[in-house]
């Protein structure tokens, strides 16, 4: 007679060590316990909380020069090396040696309000990624209710008071979690770079401002002057006609260079008065409020070290945001992929009922439970697959925009170096420039008052040599906002920091 089958036991069902443990002389054949099942499944819960899904994170490869091309070659003088510490990276404006300058940069930190939202923005991005970070613990909650029941003709009425402490998790079984605070805290890292580069931004700004400002001084100091001088040589040309010496159209020219030279007067003031008020706005004040006085102009160019081009990625805030976004991208990817897998969620509660409150407090009124639930989406349309697909898609685009940064980084730099050696080369032909039409203007002064030339002569020759002082001031203010804008290019300043220099 064949016996049937019988069905293996839960024991016999488990792996050769725990039925051999099962089996072991004088243990006992009953089946696992609640409370065995569930450390079981804990153990296996945390065992599979190391997987994760996410790609693994390289920083993109861009082009990286060996050496800049419009860099100066050796022994040129325009450029002298400067050791890599000579300034701090904070307070690169103190090269330029200007006071007040000095002074405003420091208050565009505190007071600018586009640095102040840039400030808001990074804390933000640093909450959220407390917020993430707390997703991977237990989350606890307390609940505690009362109940009065009855009614007309009910034999009896009572109250029901109940107190539970109840705690649940989801276990980060697939990364996702985990990939949630990572892409936050690349996220908070670009934030800081964003607020990094506005705060460059904006200082540069200023010193591009201040330096229009003060260039303008100059400049109305050099258009006053010329204005006197005119108002002198009118009068000279009226006496001269009143005298019968000269004829009406000396007097007319001379008329039409000073009303001419008054109009520029007028509209570089209201060129400055423009300045100013830029100026007020970068450090937080009301333009109406706030007044520059003039002063004199410190044109001094400072000589701006280089170092290598690899440099420039660890100097430059918005090529950091720009590869702390790529990180963010590849931790969407394992976001995404985490969809493809079950979920896990593990509750319990602890409690008591009664009908009074000191019943809350005993043995006999307790109340509590223990739960596991999986979830896993078996069908969805290819849903799961879309965002993938997206965010890999955003990864790319990520990748693609870091390497642009880069490259226009580079391209920045050495449009600067170029603009800095021509605005060099310039400066001796426009020094002599300025100087041969002083020296013209001198000359031919002299000879209309010997009446040897007629005043035409004389106002082309003035107007040049106006022309030419006001070109030299003008290629000065240039230099200076050459090498404001190859600072800012560099990144701020010449030393990188210490985090990202030791990577």
């Amino acid at each position: 007679m064949k016996l049937p089958r019988i069905a293996p036991t839960s024991h016999e069902r488990c792996p050769e060590r725990m039925r051999a443990h099962a089996c072991a002389p004088g243990s006992s054949r009953r089946r696992p316990s609640t409370r065995s099942c569930a450390l079981l499944a804990l153990a296996c819960v945390c065992a599979l909380a190391g997987c994760a899904v996410a790609p693994d994170y390289r920083v993109p490869s861009a082009p990286v020069p060996a050496a800049y091309r419009e860099a100066p070659v050796a022994g040129a003088q325009w450029l002298p090396a400067a050791p890599a510490d000579a300034l701090d990276r904070g307070d690169w404006w103190a090269l330029f040696g200007d006071a007040d300058l000095d002074r405003l940069a420091a208050q565009v930190t505190i007071s600018n309000q586009n640095v102040a939202a840039a400030v808001a923005a990074y804390a933000q991005a640093r909450a959220l990624v407390r917020e993430q970070r707390a997703a991977l613990f237990p989350v606890l909650e307390l609940d505690a209710n009362a109940r009065r029941s009855g009614g007309r003709g009910q034999a009896a009425s009572g109250t029901a008071l109940q107190a539970a402490l109840g705690a649940s998790w989801e276990p980060d079984l697939w990364g996702r979690l985990r990939n949630g605070v990572t892409a936050a805290s690349a996220n908070a890292a670009a934030t800081e770079a964003d607020l990094a580069s506005a705060r460059l931004s904006a200082q540069a700004e200023l010193a591009i401002d201040y330096f229009s400002l003060r260039e303008a001084d100059a400049e109305i100091v050099l258009l006053q002057a010329a204005v006197d001088a005119y108002e002198r040589s009118l009068q000279i040309t009226q006496n001269r006609y009143a005298a019968g010496v000269i004829p009406k159209t000396d007097v007319l020219q001379a008329q039409t260079q000073l009303a001419s030279t008054r109009a520029d007067l007028s509209a570089l003031q209201g060129q400055r008065a423009r300045f100013e008020h830029a100026i007020a706005v970068l450090v937080g004040k009301a333009p109406g409020d706030y007044a520059l006085a003039a002063a004199d102009w410190h044109s001094i160019v400072p000589t701006v070290p280089l170092g290598v081009p690899s440099l420039l990625l660890q100097r430059r805030p918005d090529i950091a945001a720009a590869e702390r976004d790529v990180a963010a991208a590849y931790a969407q990817i394992g976001i995404q992929r985490a969809g493809y897998f079950p979920s896990l969620s593990l509750s319990g509660s602890l409690g008591s009922a009664g009908s009074r409150v000191g019943d809350l407090f005993g043995a006999s009124g307790t109340l509590w439970s223990l739960g596991i639930s999986a979830a896993q989406t078996l069908f969805d349309a290819g849903a799961t697959r879309a965002r993938v697909v997206g965010a890999e898609a955003s990864r790319d685009q990520a990748v693609a925009h870091y390497r642009q940064t880069v490259l226009a980084a580079f391209q920045g730099v050495e449009d600067q170096l170029a603009t800095t050696r021509v605005l060099v080369e310039q400066e001796a032909l426009r020094r002599e420039a300025s100087a041969a039409a002083d020296a013209t203007e001198a000359q031919i002064l002299n000879r209309y008052r010997a009446g040897q030339l007629n005043y035409t002569e004389v106002v082309t020759a003035q107007v040049s040599a106006l022309n030419a002082r006001r070109a030299l001031l003008q290629l000065a203010l240039n230099r200076q906002t050459s090498a404001v804008s190859l600072i800012q290019n560099l990144g701020g300043g010449w030393q990188a920091p210490a985090a990202q220099a030791a990577r």
